[in-house]
């Protein structure tokens, strides 16, 4: 009950229709002033609808390149035991190794991430997902960072807008209280018990050993139990390079969130040591705004700034003669996604 109520002022915590309420009367401004809401589609004309919903996120690390984007391969719906000889080809065509990360090609907020640690595990994950799948070897970070860019079409050099530094959550145990009573006692972590519990169901009653460490989530993401944490001690003149010299790779990508794994914060931010596991496209946000430690005003005016930049170099590159998707195929594609991922298996 107390978790409940403490919601009404921990914000990060709020439904998003909640959240994001008073920033639409400043989307439908900006929509007005830069002629229909869909003008949002041509800030990334690279990636369909320009990232909108729906996108492959095979495809798009398919169009990165370097060293810095990890290695990711794609099996498509078939028989379990045509998928699970697939993972086996992938693995020794890569020299793969256990644990390895699936997800959904096709999915938001960190739904269906899955650690993998047998092939009898991928199994089990393949009979719960009908969607195709892509493959990545699990990069050990132990770090996360979503570093989000952006650039104007007429300039030649972009930007990092925010960098959010990514804390997963994980238990310390006192070889008394079970893994449920160490989740509600913990004053943050029992703001997403729920979750906890489901995904970690039959462990829910053992009892952690006195200093053991019991991992929470393993996706990268704000709804699946992450802390986000601003992260702007992490940008440098030379991390911005490296990001901006990796985007401007990508013909047709202007606008975005890079989420990347590390080892070493000082690596990082010399631009030398990071895996980029995934880009998003104009629905990104810059996550640093769920810092609990930040200020409701400070985030909207974050995100106020964010849609600002975001109608601003679409309206430029439907200058430069890219088109805009229509509104008909924006709901079409709304329509496909949220019907055909209901079947995502529950995230690690």
């Amino acid at each position: 009950m107390f978790a409940c109520i403490s919601r009404i002022w921990r914000w990060e915590f709020w439904p998003m229709w909640l959240f994001y309420a008073p920033i639409v009367p400043w989307i439908a401004w900006l929509s007005v002033r830069y002629r229909g809401f869909t003008t949002i589609t041509a800030a990334n004309p690279g990636i369909p609808h320009g990232g909108f919903v729906g996108e492959s996120k095979y495809q798009i690390l398919s169009r990165l390149s370097g060293s810095n984007v990890i290695a990711t391969e794609l099996i498509n719906p078939a028989p379990i035991h045509q998928q699970e000889q697939a993972l086996r080809e992938i693995i020794g065509r890569n020299r793969w190794q256990f644990p390895l990360i699936l997800k959904p090609d096709i999915g938001q907020r960190g739904a269906g991430v899955k650690l993998v640690k047998s092939l009898d595990a991928a199994g089990a994950y393949f009979k719960d997902c009908a969607l195709p799948v892509i493959v990545q070897p699990f990069h050990p970070g132990p770090y996360e960072a979503g570093i989000f860019y952006y650039r104007h079409p007429d300039e030649s050099h972009g930007q990092i807008f925010s960098i959010t530094d990514k804390h997963f959550s994980e238990l310390t145990g006192d070889g008394v209280s079970t893994l449920e009573d160490v989740i509600w006692q913990h004053p943050r972590y029992r703001m997403q018990a729920g979750r906890f519990l489901k995904r970690h169901a039959s462990e829910r009653q053992r009892v952690l050993r006195t200093g053991e460490r019991f991992p929470l989530v393993v996706a990268g993401n704000h709804c699946q139990g992450t802390m986000f944490r601003d992260g702007s001690h992490l940008i440098t003149p030379e991390l911005t390079a490296a990001i901006d010299r990796i985007a401007r790779r990508f013909s047709g990508f202007y606008f975005g969130r890079f989420d990347v794994r590390y080892s070493d914060a000082e690596q990082l931010k010399a631009g030398t040591d990071f895996a980029i596991i995934e880009l998003n496209g104009v629905t990104s946000e810059s996550t640093n705004i769920y810092d609990p430690e930040g200020s409701l005003i400070s985030a909207y005016r974050t995100l106020l700034r964010q849609w600002s930049l975001l109608f601003e170099i679409a309206a430029e590159n439907r200058r430069r003669g890219e088109r805009c998707s229509s509104l008909g195929a924006i709901l079409r594609a709304v329509i496909q996604h949220y019907t055909t991922t209901q079947a995502d298996p529950l995230s690690d």
